[in-house]
């Protein structure tokens, strides 16, 4: 499978979000997943980039090229494709993808799971969503979207549909069972 992840470009105030990004990167490549991911080397994406890379997998970068020109490309990837904008890298990184991980990160992370989630619930997409609720990140973004179901802004069905675990393995485990 290609597994798209959505995380910061920052490696956050614990030593846990790292780990999680090295383990999943890990887990990836021992089980000949692709990593599609964002193209950088910074941050929790290029942990699991490199955790992929160090393991012997394989990664498709996807960034746009003023990304690129601020050298926050990684260069080593398996392939690096450079696009026009940021709309273009999240439907590139979707196309390519049988499923989607978001890690703890920052606004665009979560522009990009906010995205993906729009586009599963208007039909786009139909591939996987899950949440790696690592030290419990997105507890409060959780308590949110159920706020929007109990508002009746968000049908429950569509809360459903995101996957939501709090280790690497609980959560590649679980995407497996909703792609068969």
């Amino acid at each position: 499978m290609n597994i798209c992840v959505f995380c910061g470009s920052r490696h956050g105030n614990s030593v846990a979000y790292e780990a999680a990004a090295k383990t999943l990167g890990s887990l990836l490549a021992r089980e000949g997943h692709t990593l599609v991911y964002g193209g950088g080397n910074v941050g929790l994406m290029g942990v699991v980039a490199d955790a992929v890379l160090a393991e012997g997998g394989k990664v498709i970068g996807v960034i746009p090229d003023f990304l690129l020109q601020r050298e926050v490309g990684h260069r080593n990837v398996t392939t690096l494709e450079v696009v026009d904008t940021m709309h273009t890298r999240k439907k590139r990184m979707a196309d390519l993808s049988d499923a989607f991980i978001a890690m703890p990160g920052g606004w665009g992370t979560l522009d990009e799971l906010a995205e993906i989630l729009t586009w599963k619930q208007l039909g786009l997409i139909s591939q996987p969503v899950g949440l790696l609720n690592t030290r419990q990140f997105f507890d409060p973004l959780l308590e949110q979207m159920q706020r929007m179901v109990d508002e009746d802004f968000l049908a429950p069905d569509q809360l459903a549909l995101l996957i939501r675990e709090n280790t690497p393995e609980t959560l590649l485990s679980a995407l497996r069972t909703a792609i068969r």
